[in-house]
């Protein structure tokens, strides 16, 4: 039996649709998951080494930073700014955690000496037992000199509208484009790269209240997932393999496992040959007797 005999199980429907599942899911492990997980471990670990070189540098003035509008790989770098804060500029950012439990962050304007206006993060402060909003101090009048971190814009929520609840103006994320529409005014963005970015305040800095920790220095699970990815696109097609061989196999265990047909009864050579009768055997004599008077003898 050929090869391609041997094959023609494959175009059952049921063969059919297995294989092309199988075929769907490895595309998906090299083209989808595997290159999520891994993008999500490089840019994991690039932000770590951000993260773990902005330790022990020096901060920067960021006028410095906001004089080059294409700079990259700012996030996380430690910066200066001197001005003060704008009055009456708190919008409080919803749905926060502090030490586990509901807080609220602190938003504020801050003025550089030259005008233009920056969006800080003054930090957390947690709800008044854990549901009502606590008072709100409003951060020090006058020059000052305040130091951070630069963050990225978080982006806005869908379907997450600004609002006004217990007299404080209030948002559901981080975005400069946004806290400019809710205060009125044009905020300058700081370069991050691909989107625009606003300063952290460090703990113990004027207007700070407890600030977020910084993430863990570690790159997670998502190397080990892409490889896992990798390693079930290979295996879903070897598997595939396995089960044709092994289909192929039991077709030809079966086919040699077959009882075979039991032989016809010949026939005679030549249906004119006499049939030749067997002989009777002889009888006793009390069978002739019987046979000559008609009857058994008493």
């Amino acid at each position: 039996m050929s090869l391609i005999r041997r094959l023609t199980f494959l175009l059952r429907p049921s063969w059919v649709i297995f294989a092309a599942v199988v075929v769907a899911f490895a595309y998906l492990c090299f083209t989808v998951l595997a290159p999520w997980q891994l993008g999500k471990n490089i840019r994991t670990s690039h932000r770590n080494d951000l993260i773990a070189a902005s330790v022990n540098a020096t901060p920067v003035d960021i006028t410095g930073l906001l004089t080059t509008p294409d700079a990259k790989d700012t996030e996380w770098r430690r910066v200066v700014a001197t001005g003060s804060y704008v009055p009456g500029s708190t919008v409080l950012e919803r749905l926060q955690r502090l030490d586990d439990k509901p807080a609220y962050g602190v938003l504020a304007a801050f003025r550089l000496a030259d005008g233009r206006e920056l969006l800080v993060d003054r930090g957390l402060v947690g709800a008044a037992d854990g549901t009502h909003l606590p008072p709100i101090a409003e951060p020090p009048a006058g020059p000052q000199r305040i130091e951070g971190r630069v963050r990225k814009s978080e982006g806005v929520i869908p379907g997450k509208e600004p609002m006004t609840q217990d007299g404080y103006r209030q948002v559901y994320s981080i975005d400069t484009a946004q806290e400019s529409t809710v205060l009125g005014t044009a905020l300058t963005t700081v370069p991050t790269g691909d989107r625009g970015g606003y300063l952290q305040l460090s703990e113990g800095q004027p207007g700070a209240f407890t600030p977020e920790p910084l993430p863990q220095l570690d790159a997670g699970p998502y190397l080990s997932y892409g490889l896992q990815w990798i390693a079930f696109g290979v295996m879903a097609p070897l598997g595939l393999g396995y089960f044709v061989y092994a289909e192929i196999r039991e077709r030809r265990r079966e086919r040699g496992t077959a009882p075979a047909a039991a032989p016809a009864p010949a026939a005679p050579a030549n249906s004119a040959d006499p049939v030749t009768i067997p002989a009777a055997p002889p009888k006793s004599n009390t069978e002739r007797l019987a046979d000559r008077y008609g009857g058994t003898r008493h």
